[in-house]
């Protein structure tokens, strides 16, 4: 039996803010360079304890068992515009020192029933404590936006009906999934104009930035 849910919790939010730190400052890295960013944003949480109990209860895993067992008390998601972009950011974690990978599942070649689409990885990330090096699995999500918003409102209504969502509305989901599906290739026809686009706002925005500088600091006494 777990005695301290924080104590026990906190590793686990450790793991979800240094992966935060780590995936946003490549996006920064990538604004800085001349290459496509590919990451859009950066999200991530621990399981309420509510649906940690509420899972294992489904899932007949013992609370003794959940460290092992449950892959997805913390958990990353990565967002990007494209779905190009989504084997460009499922390599560089693949290339990454400092994690392995235990599981891949890619959801968008092979889609759920329901429609769901995304490219989910469960990883070993080392959580340096006062006690240790602790390894936490960590479940990262990679989605573009189209993905992202169908996937956020079905996971609203299967929390308002409790997971038995009527036949009617599943049938919606699934053709409003399909159509975000379009809508993604329909972009990914488009994807040159809209990164050459981007890149000449980009370039736009840091010319004001520098000449608001170069006025700021000139001509002051």
């Amino acid at each position: 039996m777990i005695e301290n849910w924080e104590v026990f919790l906190q590793p686990y939010r450790q793991a979800v803010e240094e992966l935060k730190v780590k995936f946003r400052s490549l996006r920064v890295q990538y604004q800085r360079s001349s290459k496509h960013t590919p990451i859009e944003f950066v999200t991530g949480r621990v399981k309420p304890l509510s649906s940690i109990e509420e899972k294992a209860k489904r899932k007949k895993i013992p609370l003794t068992e959940i460290e092992n067992r449950m892959q997805d008390i913390a958990g990353v998601r990565i967002v990007c515009q494209f779905v190009t972009d989504i084997d460009a950011i499922v390599e560089m974690i693949q290339s990454r020192n400092d994690i392995t990978i235990i599981s891949e599942r890619d959801y968008i070649k092979e889609k759920k029933l329901s429609g769901y689409r995304s490219y989910h990885m469960v990883i070993d990330y080392p959580v340096h404590t006062i006690d240790g090096t602790k390894h936490i699995l960590v479940e990262i999500q990679v989605r573009t936006m189209a993905m992202n918003f169908w996937a956020t409102i079905e996971h609203s209504l299967n929390y308002k009906y409790r997971g038995e969502i009527p036949k009617d509305i599943k049938e919606r989901l699934y053709r409003a999934a399909e159509a975000a599906s379009n809508l993604d290739e329909e972009m990914s026809k488009i994807q040159g104009e809209v990164r050459e686009a981007q890149t000449i706002i980009q370039e736009r925005q840091e010319n004001h930035r520098e000449s608001f500088k170069n006025e700021s600091s000139g001509g002051t006494v």
